[in-house]
């Protein structure tokens, strides 16, 4: 499977200093075992889909994809095996999600917002005009939770791409003790995907502008955030 390693690599862990013996085998096995949890659970998910007004006609659709770190689990299930190219972090935590994700038809692209990051937009660049969707989780790699980064919009207005915002909620799920409050649904549990209005960014747009098309990425991720979870917990009441 293609990898696309603008930064260091996937035998780097910081792009100086080679993994250790013990990060390869944990590497070897957090990345066969969160395979397997993702395999294993999401089959069984209940999904419903909603799309807003001004979004794309399907929830597949060529464009620049937007979501929260807290999400990747069951969106890794969801998106499996359209070639989406993600960008993930150099990091170790970046490494086991990248392994994980290939093995379900991703394509990563190595590089963050706090490592690598000028290249690994260029890199995201370039997979787009190759004819892949990209997808970022845009308050990763390290939070602050839900604020997004700026990355997306800068790379619409250069591709002409547009951003496609989503959320998921669920049901019933673990949800860790990490900054991002990672969600691991639980098996048969209700998922809501909600896709937001998609947001173009001219490529004549000045860069003065582009604190707008950022306020207006984030202003939508926290919209349909909330409608997904409010339309999860109507669900709960009306099954309850």
């Amino acid at each position: 499977m293609a990898t696309f390693s603008t930064t260091a690599g996937a035998g780097d862990k910081n792009g100086s200093s080679p993994l250790s013996f013990g990060q390869r085998l944990a590497l070897f096995f957090i990345g066969w075992l969160g395979y397997l949890a993702v395999q294993l659970i999401g089959p069984t998910l209940r999904w419903q889909i909603s799309i807003e007004e001004g979004g794309p006609p399907s929830e597949r659709f060529h464009g620049i994809y937007v979501f929260w770190h807290r999400c990747i689990f069951p969106a890794t299930y969801w998106y499996r095996r359209r070639g989406i190219a993600v960008m993930t972090s150099s990091s170790f935590d970046g490494e086991y999600i990248a392994r994980i994700i290939e093995r379900f038809g991703f394509l990563a692209v190595r590089g963050s917002s706090s490592r690598g990051g000028v290249r690994a937009l260029l890199g995201m660049h370039k997979v787009i005009e190759q004819g892949h969707t990209v997808a970022f989780t845009i308050d990763g790699p390290r939070g602050p939770r839900y604020v997004a980064k700026p990355g997306p919009v800068l790379l619409a207005r250069n591709t002409g791409a547009p951003i496609y915002s989503f959320h998921i909620a669920l049901e019933k799920a673990w949800v860790l003790k990490s900054w991002d409050g990672f969600m691991i649904p639980k098996p048969f549990s209700r998922a809501v995907l909600k896709v937001g209005a998609l947001i173009p960014v001219p490529r004549e747009s000045q860069n003065e502008a582009m604190p707008q098309f950022h306020a207006h990425m984030q202003a939508t991720l926290d919209r349909i955030r909330a409608a997904a979870e409010e339309q999860m917990m109507a669900e709960a009441g009306r099954n309850a």
